[in-house]
């Protein structure tokens, strides 16, 4: 049986490169971007990730969160958007995979500079 799968943020450096892979590999991809999409995948929701609801991402047997939040303003974008993702997943089967980055970790014990420094 083959998996259908959601990749939110698919027009992104990560979410690209996780359809193509999907694909790649015989899935069924949508990507849900919020404008037009750039991947290689044809299905697609054209939805902000903070608009999505329960029923746009009903059906999917896996939901891949590829979202990224780049500067000190929208870093707070994590948090609110993982919180919306559970709040819509909750009670659905399909399980929700959070791509994460290593740039902002702390590599000193004093906190003060990050990987990505």
């Amino acid at each position: 049986m083959t998996q259908n799968i959601a990749v939110i943020a698919a027009n992104g450096k990560s979410g690209q490169l996780i359809v193509r892979e999907a694909v790649d590999r015989g899935l069924d991809v949508t990507a849900v971007v919020r404008g037009e999409n750039k991947t290689v995948t044809q299905h697609a929701i054209i939805k902000d990730l903070f608009d999505l609801t329960a029923a746009d991402l009903a059906g999917f047997d896996v939901v891949v969160d590829a979202f990224g939040a780049w500067t000190p303003e929208t870093f707070p974008q994590h948090s609110t958007s993982l919180k919306h993702l559970a709040d819509v997943l909750s009670g659905a089967d399909a399980r929700l995979i959070v791509v994460g980055g290593a740039g902002s970790l702390y590599v000193n014990p004093e906190h003060t500079v990050q990987l990505s420094q």
